[in-house]
């Protein structure tokens, strides 16, 4: 027996699903964040290496979809909750991760194009999330 990765454990996106304060978006074709920490480099005399401090975190994130609805211009500004569900059966689980304190970076008012169905896409920004589940190897 190798050890490689049995295909089926890999997790495929469609799976995926997204409620912003609890309603499920099913316009959604993409979900995004990532939090990095503000960097610090630290140059010390007789130190051959830079050294590195964390500093303070930012949460940025987008949502990409069909547009259906004018919940998101509505919003406005205002403040709002995600939370990601990935539950791909052949996975070894599902994971969970709540967005706390989202706020819209922009609005999209108007996207036309003749031929082509209406996408928007909304970048936010978050201050703390949440595991709520975490995926293990059993």
């Amino acid at each position: 027996m190798t050890d490689v990765l049995e295909a089926g454990r890999a997790i495929h996106g469609r799976f995926g699903e997204v409620l912003v304060d609890g309603v499920k978006q099913t316009n959604l074709q993409e979900c995004t964040a990532d939090v990095e920490p503000d960097i610090k480099e630290l140059n010390l005399l007789g130190a051959d290496w830079v050294q590195y401090k964390s500093g303070i975190k930012k949460g940025t994130g987008t949502m990409k979809g069909y547009k259906v609805t004018s919940d998101m211009i509505e919003r406005g500004f205002k403040r709002f909750e995600i939370i990601t569900k990935l539950d791909d059966p052949e996975a070894y689980g599902y994971e969970s991760i709540r967005l706390k304190n989202c706020m819209a970076t922009k609005l999209q008012l108007i996207n036309l194009k003749a031929g082509d169905l209406v996408e928007e896409e909304t970048p936010f920004n978050f201050s703390g999330y949440e595991l709520l589940d975490k995926i293990e190897v059993a």
